[in-house]
Order: C-alpha cells, then structure tokens, then sequence
C-alpha cells in the first residue's frame, strides 16, 4: 500500500467551507492501473513518484483507497451552459481530495476526474474513459509547454472495467488533476441563485485569501476581486487566441476565478486561421468558436460580477450596477491591450505600438482568405525576419496580398532596437513548432483506446518541447491532411 506520508494534504476548502461541497468516496475500481504518471509535477508537488507508481499510488489515483489526510469532496456549482443557467451542476464525476503545497510554496488542488457517482451527478456514471482523459492529459500539458496557464495532469490511471458510450465499451479512466483551486464562476453563481449572499461572501473572502492576498486590506475587496478575475481571464484568453486554441465550451462552470484553463473536452486547435472555427459536436450555433471566444468571455464576466452586486453596493444596488457595468466594459481594451501584446512578440515586435494591431489583423484577414496554417505561418516569419521569405510565402496559394504585406511588416520592424537576427530568435521563443495537431491527437487516442499508448507517449513528449524544432518530427509540424475532413470533439462524458 502506498505510504501515509506520501501525501501532506492542507485541506482549507473542506476546513473553511462547509456547506459548499458534499463530502463522498470514489468507487472501487476492479483492476486500476497507472497509464501514464508525470513525475516531474509529482515531484513539483513534493510527491514520490514511485510510490505514485506503485499498486497503492494506482488504487489512491484512482479513487479506490483514500490516504491519510486526503477529505475526498464533490464541489458544489452552477453554471450558465450555452447561456442558459443551471442552478445546480457541481461535480457529478469528479473528487476533490484534497490540497497539497508544492515546491514553491504554492496550494494545488489534487483532483480525481471520472471516480464514479457523487449527488451531482444528475443520472450519469461519474465515470469517463480513457479517449477524453487522455485528451485532457495531452492538451493540458501542451499548454503548460506553451506558457498558457492551465489545470494539468498528474496521472492517467485505467480501472480495469469497460464503460458504455455512443461507440460502444470503451476502457474506463481516472484523470488525476492538479489545478491551483477549482473555485469557477459557477460556484458562485450557485449560491448566488439561491440567494445565500453570506455564502457568497465567504466564498469572495475564501477566494480572496487563497488567491489575491494583496486585497485582504482593500477597502472594496469585492470590487478588486471583480477586477483581478477579470483582468486575469483578459490574459488568458490572449494567450489562447495567440496560440490557436478553441475551448469549445465556455460555460461559466468552467471559467476558474484563478485564471486557469479548466476542463478540456471538445477543444481543439485550428489549423487554418478561420475565426469561425467550432470543433465541438454540440455547439451548433457557433457561440464558442475561436474568434468568440474574448466576447463569450466577457459575458461570463458579466454574470460574475452579478453575483457580487450585494458585495459591492449593499447600501445603494443602483449604484452597484453602474460601477458593476463600467469594470465589465473595461474588459474589452484591457483584452486588446493584452493581446496586441502577444501578437507583436510574434511578429517580433519588442515594443507594441498602438498601429501594430491594424497590421496584425491585416495579416489575418490575408490568412483566412486563403486557408492559411495559423501556427506555421508565425514560425516561418521568423526566416523572413532572417532575410528569407520563401517559406512563408510558400503556404499561400497566391502570395500577393502578403507581399504587400510584408514590405509594411519589415517596415515596421526596422524600427526595432536589434537586427533581424536577434528578432528572428526571439519569434522562434513565441511561436511554436509543435501543437497538439488534431489529426496526431486524434491517431494517439484511437490507438490508445486500442491498447496501443506509444502513439500517445510519443505526442506528449514533442508536445513539450513546443519551440525546439528536432530532426524526424516533421510529421508532427504540418496541418491534417486533406483526407481528416471536418473535426469534431465530443465532451467525453
């Protein structure tokens, strides 16, 4: 069994908040087995990889034993989904069991995703299986490599029996999850809705203390979490639009007030830059397509900052609102503000200009006329930066438009301190080689699902190098051929 001392847990959620979670056990898994553990975050976590490794680390991971310390919770939460509100979801397939402190000194929620039925689980199993948790394993740690703050995954752990889906039997699977809280949008909302303002404003003060300390003294501490969340999601989704991701599903249930991306399901990454671009199976509307997803995302704010009115304005809720209405409307200039930023580092611009955005988007509009490779397009800039464009001009089927743009770009970079040399490195630190490319993810998971994880190991360890081009891995750089066809994802529940 695996040794009591293996986990240090410091369990403030269960300690602080009773009343916001129901407390519950995993079911027993007949025959658990770990598929893949990430010994470098277990060492991050101050955890011990081989006892991680071990029978016991397996049957702990995937919620059969309970270790010592460990206060196994389902969260409490509602959400709007799709925009219609849920007052009650919370964590149907999910534990929470328990908080550790890691090397650094930071508190990291380990979680259990797919342990069997909680009271939330509203008619489901609470089970997921292999396909999805392996998605979420890859996706979440391609982001990490790229910067992009995220949940990630601890370990991969089969349970030895078959789950039914749409397909068929599929091999059932824990995600051990690690995020800095899985305190959402949602959560709030759901006492909220409910009108328990005290709860809510607990949960603030909780939230406050466990993640923007610095507001522990502020005289409107409500108001400055409102602001940090906002500024925090402004940042976030930058960094998404900068890499090419699609969430898929958007829901105020998976928007982290910590700012981390959560619950990878239908996501994807586009290959063609299309701001339309929808991968998700049930998004039929397109309301969660990539170039949706700032507004999507300002929206949710919206429906946070509703939950705190009482908070902020409890003598006068009028005037709540109208300061309520202005921090949310900033949430626009402070998310171009951010994402000028990103997009310059990728043209290779050290010092963004105002005019930068109208050539960034100039760029795009030329791309999405013609289909053109997102992620490679950026990478190749960086031998133009060089002196030589062939590359670049080679993924246009009519380069005309992006000659003419390319005078305007190396305009614009001559007056950057440095030559092209030193810019062109630069770039290559912000634009990526690899990205978890849809048809490669897609191949690792079917033959994962088939008993074959190689694939799948394979595709993690050159997804976390994303910047580092290596010799025999050009299969991994190009978009899907034209044979994939449309992409679709599924939630994976």
């Amino acid at each position: 069994m695996i040794r009591p001392d293996t986990f240090a847990f410091d369990n403030t959620y269960a300690a602080e908040l009773e009343g916001f979670y129901a407390p519950w056990n995993g079911e027993r898994a007949p025959e658990p087995m770990i598929v893949h553990l990430n010994r470098e975050l277990a060492v991050e976590l101050s955890l011990d990889p081989d006892a991680l490794a071990s029978e016991g680390g397996a049957a702990v991971l995937a919620g059969s034993e309970v270790p010592d310390g460990a206060t196994p919770l389902a969260q409490a939460y509602a959400g709007h989904q799709f925009g219609g509100f849920s007052p009650q979801l919370g964590d149907g397939r999910a534990l929470l069991i328990g908080e550790l402190i890691d090397r650094h000194g930071v508190r990291r929620d380990l979680q259990l995703k797919g342990s069997g039925r909680t009271p939330f689980s509203r008619g489901g199993d609470g089970k997921a299986v292999l396909g999805p948790v392996l998605r979420e394993y890859l996706i979440g740690e391609a982001m990490h490599a790229l910067g992009v703050p995220t949940t990630r995954a601890l370990a991969a752990v089969t349970t030895g029996e078959q789950i039914i889906r749409q397909q068929g039997p599929e091999p059932g699977a824990v995600l051990a999850r690690v995020a800095s809280s899985h305190i959402r949008v949602g959560t709030f909302e759901f006492f909220s809705a409910r009108g328990e303002t005290e709860k809510v404003r607990r949960l603030a003060n909780y939230s406050i203390r466990r993640h923007f300390q610095d507001l522990i003294d502020s005289t409107d501490p409500y108001l400055e979490l409102f602001r940090k969340v906002r500024d925090r999601q402004a940042s976030l989704v930058a960094q998404w639009m900068a890499v090419g991701f699609v969430h898929g599903v958007m829901n105020t249930d998976n928007v982290t007030i910590s700012g981390e991306t959560i619950d990878y399901g239908p996501c994807a990454f586009i290959d063609g830059y299309d701001p339309g671009a929808v991968f998700s199976s049930i998004d039929h509307g397109g309301r969660y397509a990539y170039g949706s997803q700032p507004a999507i995302a300002q929206w949710n704010l919206a429906r946070f900052v509703e939950t705190l009115l009482p908070l902020i304005g409890a003598d006068d809720i009028e005037d709540a609102v109208q300061v309520a209405t202005t921090e949310v409307e900033a949430f626009q200039p402070i998310y171009q503000d951010c994402l000028l930023r990103r997009m310059s580092a990728k043209l290779g611009l050290a010092h963004a200009e105002v005019d930068d955005l109208d050539l960034v988007n100039e760029l795009l509009r030329i791309m999405a006329a013609q289909d053109v490779d997102f992620t490679g397009l950026f990478r190749r800039l960086a031998n133009a930066a060089r002196g030589d464009p062939t590359a670049a001009r080679a993924l246009f089927s009519d380069p005309t438009a992006f000659d003419t743009w390319l005078e305007r770009w190396r305009a614009r970079i001559s007056r950057e301190d440095g030559s092209g040399l030193l810019q062109a490195k630069a770039m290559d630190r912000v634009n990526p080689v690899y990205i978890p490319r849809n048809h490669k993810v897609q191949e690792a998971l079917d033959a994962a699902t088939d008993g074959d994880l190689e694939p799948f190991r394979w595709l993690l360890s050159v997804l976390e190098r994303p910047f580092e081009r290596r010799a025999g891995l050009q299969e991994y750089e190009g978009r899907a051929p034209d044979n994939f066809g449309p992409y679709r994802t599924f939630c994976g529940t």
